[in-house]
């Protein structure tokens, strides 16, 4: 899984919209991308805060 997000996310869930695996989950202080990402990158467009990396 080459995305991760960091601690710059404001939690504010676009990047869960816009995945279409449902590989983004609210973790206990930012979400987290789990093993079902498929790498498609649509998350890191939708980010505002570009939180979301390639690893």
């Amino acid at each position: 899984m080459p995305f991760v997000i960091s601690d710059e996310c404001v939690a504010c869930g676009s990047c869960v919209d816009s995945c279409p695996n449902g590989a983004i989950v609210e973790g206990e202080e930012r979400f987290e991308i789990t093993e079902d990402c498929v790498d498609c990158g649509a998350c890191v467009d939708a980010c505002p805060v570009n939180a979301i990396k390639e690893t």
